[in-house]
């Protein structure tokens, strides 16, 4: 048995890519500084009732679990952490006002989600606590792309959608989770004819909507146009539509390189959404790059129902698609307990400079640094020469 072999689906980060990783973390937390966010770092592990809890309730099948030694207990190794920020803020903080909350961590998933080429992510988000008003959707968006900007991605497509229009469709139907689930799949794929034959034991006007649902994709104007037009005239409907104009008028003065659709099909996420819904896509990546929305309903099942919105993405996939920065240059400098040549390479070190220092006949081997100088005695002073 090789011992160096990982997991399926799991892979070690290798320099350059991790200074990458770390550097982009450092940029984007420093950006969601300069909003007012402050960040937090839930545990890795939780007991998965808690876990579990809310939001997290979808990601059963996804979390690893085993058995907590000194309690006894099933433990769950967190898959996704909005659950666990809802938690702290409606449980820990307890804040009346509103409450920003960044983090940075890593999450693993018992099986690759779809689209996906790895069982484990680095999850980076930002979510925004006790305002329900559009305004904290619009700041949510225009973080997210301020965030795919630092990774040098300015060309995105945004796909809005609306889990009211769903909502205003189905009112008055209590259908079962399974039934909700097969609806959702068709829905995502579009397939006409097995929705509305799924939708025969529904009211003829019902199943007419559902099947119109997945018609209204494409340019924003055009969407909002034709789906006053299909759909059925509803309190719920008529808002989420407006909510959507709104949000997409004030998306695009953000920036030209941003491409805006709507997708009223588009509803992953659906069970704890209750609001606006959007996802980010880039050229190099087939599935989005970023997901968010509103779920005004999270902090219920711990207590205290507060309207949030947020995103998150992986920082991983992020970093990989960001381009790479070149080569530091370094400072090679012979080990020796000399004072003098002590004080001069801390000297560069503090300036800022890479200094690494080797012993007789060693070789340096690095693909981050690029040793070009040296630091050479010359007469009774250190000083740094190119090579």
């Amino acid at each position: 048995m090789n011992r160096w072999l990982l997991p399926e689906d799991i892979a070690d980060v290798l320099p350059p890519e991790a200074r990458k990783v770390e550097a982009l973390r450092r940029a984007i937390l420093d950006l969601y500084q300069s909003y007012g966010y402050e960040l937090v770092a839930p545990p890795l592990l939780e007991f998965l009732d808690s876990l579990l809890t809310g939001t997290g309730a979808d990601l059963n099948l996804q979390t690893f679990k085993l058995v907590d030694q000194l309690s006894g207990r099933t433990l769950g190794l967190r898959a996704d952490m909005t659950p666990q920020v809802a938690r702290i803020d409606a449980h820990l903080l307890n804040r009346k006002g509103v409450t920003r909350l960044c983090y940075a961590g890593s999450i693993a998933h018992a099986r690759a989600p779809l689209g996906s080429a790895t069982r484990e992510e680095l999850q980076l988000g930002a979510e925004i606590y006790g305002c329900a008003t559009k305004e904290a959707d619009f700041e949510a968006i225009s973080l997210l792309l301020k965030t795919l900007n630092l990774a040098g991605l300015n060309k995105v497509y945004f796909d809005l959608s609306h889990a009211g229009v769903l909502a205003g469709i189905l009112e008055g139907h209590n259908l079962a989770k399974e039934d909700i689930s097969a609806m959702f799949a068709l829905l995502q794929s579009k397939d006409r004819p097995r929705l509305a034959q799924w939708a025969q034991c529904l009211p003829a006007k019902t199943a007419q909507a559902l099947v119109a649902l997945t018609q209204c994709n494409g340019p924003c104007e055009e969407v909002l146009k034709s789906a006053k037009g299909m759909l059925p005239k509803h309190q719920l409907i008529d808002d989420a539509l407006a909510q959507l104009n709104m949000l997409a008028t004030a998306v695009a003065s953000l920036s030209d390189e941003v491409e805006i659709s709507i997708d009223l099909a588009d509803l992953r996420g659906y069970q704890y959404h209750s609001g606006v819904m959007f996802a980010a896509y880039v050229d190099q990546l087939p599935q989005p790059i970023a997901r968010g929305g509103r779920y005004d309903h999270v902090g219920q099942a711990f207590g205290r129902s507060r309207p949030a919105t947020g995103f998150s993405l992986d920082l991983l996939t992020l970093a990989n698609l960001a381009p790479s920065a070149p080569r530091k240059s370094a400072i090679v400098a012979p080990w020796s307990s000399d004072p003098a040549l002590s004080a001069k390479i801390a000297e560069l070190r503090n300036a800022g400079e890479v200094v690494v220092e080797v012993m007789p006949g060693e070789e340096v081997e690095s693909a981050e640094y690029m040793c070009d100088r040296e630091l050479l005695k010359q007469a009774n002073s250190w000083n740094v020469v190119k090579k």
